[in-house]
């Protein structure tokens, strides 16, 4: 290993040290790692108590001296573990973002006389927000320059925009600490000036009334971060004023505001992990008087939209991997009343929708990938001018648009694919202003092609390209291959894994391996292009995405095998997945290194404790690691909406399961990869302290002398760092922390 391991620093821990002054950890230049004091602590719960060395590393106003300074004696032992490849770091870095384009910017969005995009300026951070009247040939307006914004904040992240409906007021959410506490404000695009409205502790999302005046919005619950109420703003009053218009009791839903593409209502949108409920107002309603779409009931959810006289749903009642309905707004609460538009299918999750008024286009999971199917609309038969049509079946059709249709699609099946040119791909609808519009906005990508953004006419059937991501640096596709296979589960499962190589990289077991996994919360991982990996696969490594049980992948029951009692498979899927590339000469057996983030982090705790001789390297991004603690304090930020998803630990069925697998509490005396964990002292989703906590029992426990280094930023939050370039700076560390693994011994 190229990594010096010296020493170990001891921060001592005096038990007579005098009130208001605690110890001071120290970073001596040339030491080795800090060792964090032991200091015993008991966390109770009805299941018994378990004691926890490390619970003093928690600090949630993020003051404590003591804890501050251990945070930054590990940065000091990040800096001199990896000075020696410093040179490679900046080789990397130069590399990572060389291939971005610098004028990149979105394809222009027409809505309401304006044509609305984003840019980024050459060598700026934070994206400028811009529109031209009427013409793309007209002068821009700059809404927002995100640049100018961020002058003096160590972080600082927009979370949404939104113009209002006559488009002379122009509000915004944004972040400056990266606890996502948003402030909500308001800019006059005529003057340019911002207005004195600010209010602030609320979601990223809101919405404006028909009035062009009012803001709907949800505010926070200062110590959990849980949005829990709604409230209206009216421009020009003092937001201490501003009238409750919902509250929220259950702690175990989450809420967020939302409007119609119609823009004829405004949505109250609640949703647990396995249930929810839409609430909706007419926009011009002056009292915005909220009525529920359908009241909640155990096990039901459902997404709303509209569409003339109905509500179009995504629902899973009596269908597992939802089915799309209609339901007449004046009896939507009766589903007597529902009717089938996309039935339910066996093979076919239906993961998302957009509503037009000459077609509805779907989110399909299907096969593993993510595809788009159209239905056109026709009248029904007899109806009167004005009714709410259906969907008409239309045969499938080969577009010019991207390649050739999918093979074996089901017949029968209302609607066609929009074709695709890759065996392993995703293609995303994009969700785009203009209800009467004919086209379709998607992207397509797959891991060895950049996101392309097309537009899809739905009377000619053809898609028409509009942008591809720029990749530069000499990047050809051509110069790549992928592939979409399935390894066996230890269970007889057969789990799907999407890959990608240079062409010329043997595939004989002798290549380095990178394998990338997450399988949680339903979400699916999808095989797309990330301009970060072709640092990895230019230098001969082949690339893995694991699409684990509790993710959505291969329907609803690929999640529900994942969760709770039955999270253990998202572990074992990622153990026998990686075998099994070796095994098929995908990875060099001594050359495996793997990666996930946040719920991917506990999937990678997970794997070092159950199988860590399969691994050369582990890197964990803000890793969600000390499961049963979290989860039994529910002042944490987000913990009583995951009590579906993990299970409540005070339950002692739950308690033991996640007990048995917690990656915290399971750090054994045994050797450990080369471990590189990543971590934001603002993270209000993984709080700081869990992967501190982690490291620092780690760094007693393990019996290797494998390198462990942690890194704090210390200025931001889960996502990392909020500008464009600044988060390559992480990325070029871990493949220095990659390369470094593999590189020979002096």
């Amino acid at each position: 290993m190229r990594i010096l391991h010296l020493a170990p620093l001891v921060l001592i821990v005096s038990a007579c040290t005098a009130p208001g002054h605690p110890p001071q950890p120290t970073a001596l230049a040339g030491a080795g790692p800090p060792v964090a004091a032991r200091k015993p602590y008991l966390v109770e719960s009805p299941n018994g108590a378990r004691m926890d060395e490390y619970y003093w590393l928690r600090d949630d106003k993020r003051e404590s001296p003591e804890v501050l300074a251990y945070l930054n004696a590990e940065n000091a032992w990040r800096d001199t573990a990896m000075a020696h490849t410093s040179a490679l770091q900046e080789q990397l870095y130069a590399e990572l973002t060389g291939r971005l384009d610098p004028d990149e910017s979105t394809v222009p969005v027409y809505d309401r006389g304006y044509w609305y995009y984003t840019r980024f300026a050459p060598g700026q951070e934070y994206p400028v927000y811009a529109r031209r009247k009427g013409s793309l040939d007209a002068p821009e307006q700059v809404m927002l320059d995100g640049n100018r914004m961020a002058a003096g904040h160590p972080f600082f992240r927009i979370g949404a925009t939104a113009v209002s409906d006559d488009g002379r007021l122009l509000a915004w959410t944004d972040d400056t600490v990266g606890r996502r506490q948003y402030v909500l404000r308001v800019k006059d695009l005529g003057t340019g000036t911002t207005l004195p409205d600010a209010v602030t502790n609320v979601e990223a999302e809101f919405a404006w009334a028909a009035d062009n005046r009012t803001l709907l919005y949800a505010a926070k619950d200062p110590v959990t971060l849980l949005a829990e109420r709604v409230h209206r703003h009216t421009l020009g009053t003092d937001p201490a004023t501003d009238a409750l218009i919902y509250r929220e009791d259950d702690p175990s839903f989450y809420l967020g505001i939302g409007r119609s593409r119609s823009r004829k209502y405004l949505f109250i949108e609640l949703s647990s992990t396995d249930q929810s409920e839409w609430r909706y107002a007419d926009a011009a309603d002056p009292e915005l008087r909220f009525r529920p779409v359908l009241p909640r009931e155990p096990k039901l959810e459902y997404t709303v939209d509209h569409l003339g006289a109905d509500f179009i749903l995504r629902t899973n009642w009596q269908a597992p991997n939802f089915r799309i309905v209609r339901a007449p707004i004046a009896t939507s609460t009766d589903k007597r009343t529902w009717r089938d538009v996309l039935p339910h299918r066996a093979d076919a999750l239906l993961e998302d929708f957009e509503v037009a008024t000459s077609h509805l286009a779907v989110n399909e999971r299907s096969g593993g990938l993510l595809k788009i199917r159209v239905l056109p609309w026709a009248p029904p038969v007899g109806a009167p001018s004005g009714a709410t049509p259906v969907p008409r079946e239309s045969r499938p059709r080969v577009s010019s648009g991207t390649g050739v249709a999918p093979e074996g699609a089901p017949t029968g099946v209302p609607g066609r694919l929009i074709d695709a040119r890759e065996p392993a791909y995703t293609m995303r609808l994009v969700p785009t202003p203009g209800i009467d519009s004919p086209t379709i906005r998607y992207t397509y990508s797959s891991l060895i092609d950049p996101e392309a953004v097309y537009d899809h006419d739905l009377p000619s059937g053809r898609s028409e390209l509009r942008k591809v991501d720029k990749v530069l640096g000499g990047f050809a596709t051509a110069n790549y291959a992928t592939a979409f296979i399935r390894a066996p589960a230890r269970d007889g499962r057969q789990v799907p894994v999407s890959i990608a190589w240079r062409k010329g990289t043997r595939l004989d077991g002798t290549a380095p391996l990178f394998v990338y996994g997450y399988g949680s919360y339903g979400l699916s991982e999808d095989p797309a292009f990330s301009s970060d990996w072709v640092s990895l696969l230019d230098r001969g490594f082949v690339v893995a995405i694991a699409h684990v049980r509790g993710g959505q992948e291969l329907g609803r029951e690929w999640y529900e095998d994942g969760r709770q009692l039955r999270k253990k498979n998202t572990f074992t899927d990622f153990i026998d997945a990686t075998r099994h590339l070796v095994r098929e000469g995908y990875g060099a057996k001594d050359k495996v290194f793997a990666e996930g983030g946040s719920a991917g982090g506990l999937l990678m705790g997970a794997v070092a404790n159950m199988a860590p001789g399969d691994y050369r390297g582990i890197i964990a991004h803000v890793p969600f690691v000390d499961v049963v603690t979290t989860m039994l304090d529910e002042s944490i930020p987000l913990t009583t909406n995951e009590f579906d998803e993990w299970g409540n630990p005070k339950e002692k069925a739950f308690y033991d399961y996640m007990l048995s697998y917690s990656p915290y509490d399971n750090v054994a005396a045994q050797d450990y990869p080369a471990m590189l964990v990543f971590t934001g002292l603002w993270d209000s989703q993984v709080q700081y302290y869990e992967p501190a906590k982690w490291v620092a029992r780690l760094r007693a426990r393990k019996t290797d002398g494998n390198p462990l280094v942690f890194s704090v930023d210390m200025s931001a939050g889960h996502s990392g760092r909020a500008g464009r370039y600044q988060r390559y700076r992480d990325t070029a560390l871990e493949y220095a922390f990659i390369l470094d693994q593999l590189a020979p011994g002096p």
